[in-house]
């Protein structure tokens, strides 16, 4: 298993924020579908404020890039992507790595 960790900052709006942990609570199946299809076991989010913490584990021969690049072409990423940066400050058509920064693991 390979895990990654990411990090981004989400607009300075306290309801734009209770509104993005809402649409967290119900993540529509078809994105939690992609994210099995293309190896992600499990995706957790957690949040400190305007702060949030990815925690990303997949399967041993995932390739981010690879993998994040076909997980976009599946059904509904692009829309549940474009729904969901309106809370993260960015562009719609934005890419996930313009969003998210990796994390270096230190210890």
């Amino acid at each position: 298993m390979k895990r990654y960790c990411q990090t981004l900052t989400l607009v300075d709006d306290e309801q734009m924020i209770k509104s993005y942990v809402e649409a967290h609570a119900h993540v529509w199946p078809e994105i939690i579908d992609g994210q099995r299809k293309v190896g992600i076991l499990d995706m957790q989010i957690y949040r400190k404020g305007r702060m949030l913490f990815m925690i990303c584990d997949t399967i041993d021969d995932f390739d981010w890039q690879r993998d994040m690049a076909r997980l976009a072409t599946l059904p509904r990423q692009a829309e549940w992507e474009a729904y969901v940066s309106q809370f993260q400050g960015c562009a719609p058509d934005a890419p996930s790595s313009a969003k998210w920064q990796m994390m270096e693991r230190i210890f």
